[in-house]
């Protein structure tokens, strides 16, 4: 069950980075570069790691690697430590993925490991109808708090309608949704659905649209209900662009929450900001190149910092893409207030050590 406090946390809204996987010239578990991006996290204010997500490579559940639990099991032991260390909760989330019987196994491990949620991916259920969708839903929560994900199909994820988010919103144990198709329409349905379940004070609402972050941040959204209209708002994001310049993100959000808390009006320089970070997202994304080197872009990002050795994954078929470095030099130039490399430099020794 999640804790009272670490559940005000989630509703109060967090960053939380979709770790990615260190790894070394043998493309094994770089152990040591991967503590030192979850002390990178969590010194940059992440109010939650997520691990075994998309970004951590769905590839460490194959049999060839079994990483999947060696690292979920690390990441918990190092998420605890550095939260007595830093002496505040930081949300421990597991991506859980697979078809029933698969989706169960791995959110029984990450209770057992002490994991707060599980961030359900519904991939594996393509042909599913909704009703088998919700059964699926309904039993993997029933043994750990979930947060639903809306993937974009562009990366695995699968059109899912507005009923269902409806439904899905109506179960118990559901606590938060990452809302992620990349898609205004979509994402609608599913704050929509929300409001007209009646859960909008149960179920945080995180951005995973890496292309539309801080208008989805910004945003209220209002719907007519049969209790009245209701206005809901994104509170934070759990992303893969956030694995990536990690402090400036919790700036970024710090500024919003300000903004939105005290009915500010919206600087133009924010919106500005917006256009930088979504053009930045689309080279380290790999937009151009249907997101072929959404992993690599990220980890390119973090080796020049030395928070890892390689940018390279389990899979060597996945690379950067042709002129997709020499992009990530023109968003640095371009855009330098994005990135925390000084803050990164003055404390690598440190989380390396």
């Amino acid at each position: 069950m999640l804790s009272q406090s670490k559940l005000e946390l989630l509703k109060h809204g967090v960053v939380i980075p979709a770790s990615p996987l260190a790894l070394d010239a043998n493309r094994k578990l770089d152990e040591k570069h991967q503590v030192a991006l979850y002390r990178y996290y969590a010194a940059a204010g992440a109010g939650g790691i997520a691990v075994g997500v998309h970004t951590t490579q769905f590839e460490i559940r194959q049999p060839e690697f079994g990483l999947f639990e060696p690292l979920l099991e690390l990441a918990s032991n190092t998420i605890d430590t550095l939260s007595n260390k830093h002496q505040r909760a930081i949300l421990k989330i597991a991506g859980v993925c697979g078809k029933t019987a698969q989706a169960v196994q791995e959110a029984a491990l990450a209770a057992n490991l002490g994991y707060d949620i599980a961030l359900l991916s519904l991939s594996a259920l393509k042909e599913a109808t909704d009703s088998e969708l919700i059964y699926h839903c309904r039993t993997v929560s029933q043994i750990i708090p979930i947060m639903g994900f809306y993937l974009q199909p562009a990366v695995g994820g699968r059109i899912l309608s507005f009923d269902f988010w409806r439904k899905f919103a109506e179960l118990d144990n559901v606590v938060a949704i990452k809302v992620a198709p990349f898609n205004r329409y979509q994402t609608l349905d599913v704050v929509r659905a929300v409001a007209m379940a009646g859960r909008e004070h149960d179920i945080a609402l995180y951005t995973g649209n890496d292309d539309n972050i801080i208008p989805d941040l910004l945003t209220p959204y209002s719907f007519t209900t049969n209790s009245g209209i209701k206005t809901l708002r994104f509170k934070g994001g759990l992303l893969g662009q956030w694995a990536v310049w990690t402090k400036t993100a919790v700036e970024l959000l710090a500024e919003i929450h300000t903004i939105i808390d005290f009915n500010q009006p919206i600087p133009p320089t924010l919106l500005q900001k917006h256009i930088a970070l979504t053009d930045a997202n689309a080279v380290i994304f790999d937009a151009a190149n249907s997101f072929a080197g959404c992993i690599p872009g990220i980890n390119e990002i973090l080796r020049r910092q030395g928070l890892m050795q390689y940018s390279h994954c389990l899979d060597p078929r996945l690379c950067l893409s042709p002129g997709q470095a020499v992009e990530l030099d023109r968003i640095a130039s371009e855009y330098p207030w994005l990135n925390d490399d000084e803050f990164v430099q003055s404390h690598l020794a440190e989380w390396l050590s």
